[in-house]
């Protein structure tokens, strides 16, 4: 996933995914010059037919692992809990909350990194505690309830200071809230769809992965 040049991962999609934070809102964002996939003979001709039904399951797939930064071995196992799940829960819903709910995912939501792949970095350091408990681990699942809260070393870091500064008027997904002073995060209810900003059909990624 790291190797991977980001932007061309939205230009494959067709759509702006938001894997590299701010440049992505910026008018420097390739996406706004290159709308059209990679590849000269892709420019060419863009479309060779109307795409099935499999492959639209498979890009969606593909689209979600990428704008979660997640391998495809994880994501499948949260694929499977889902499915396992769906006599007693919604899969899509199940999987969504999965996804949003990994540590990492809401160190980028509320704006402290910038992408998740630098969340990743940032909590691999050991920059946060979950109720008071330092975690490493950047698919650690957070609950209903839990505060997220940055070490003392990292709460007077440089970074965490001007990051402070910059989010002071920033709007966050409702299912969080957080202190703009420390940056403390508690977990006030499950993800929601509408504070994506963008679309993910996860419904068809059961479909793909109910086969």
């Amino acid at each position: 996933m790291e190797k991977k040049s980001k932007c061309k991962i939205c230009r494959r999609a067709g759509e702006k995914l938001f894997l590299k934070g701010d440049k992505c809102n910026s008018p420097k964002c390739p996406f706004l010059r290159k709308s059209y996939p990679p590849g000269s003979q892709v420019k060419k001709k863009r479309s060779g037919g109307e795409m099935s039904g499999y492959g639209r399951e498979l890009n969606e797939a593909r689209k979600v692992k990428n704008i979660y930064n997640i391998s495809d071995r994880q994501f499948q196992k949260y694929v499977k809990e889902a499915l396992k799940a769906r006599e007693s829960a919604d899969a899509s819903q199940y999987l969504f909350e999965k996804l949003e709910k990994r540590l990492d995912n809401i160190i980028f939501r509320v704006g402290i990194a910038d992408s998740r792949s630098q969340a990743r970095q940032i909590i691999n350091h050991g920059h946060f505690k979950v109720n008071n408990r330092r975690i490493d681990i950047p698919s650690y699942e957070v609950n209903i309830g839990d505060e997220i809260t940055p070490t003392k070393k990292f709460q007077n870091s440089e970074f965490l200071k001007r990051r402070i500064i910059t989010l002071k008027d920033r709007e966050f997904p409702s299912w969080l809230e957080v202190d703009k002073e420390t940056l403390k995060i508690k977990v006030k209810s499950n993800p929601k769809v509408d504070d994506l900003g963008y679309k993910i059909d996860l419904p068809l990624i059961i479909s793909f992965y109910s086969r």
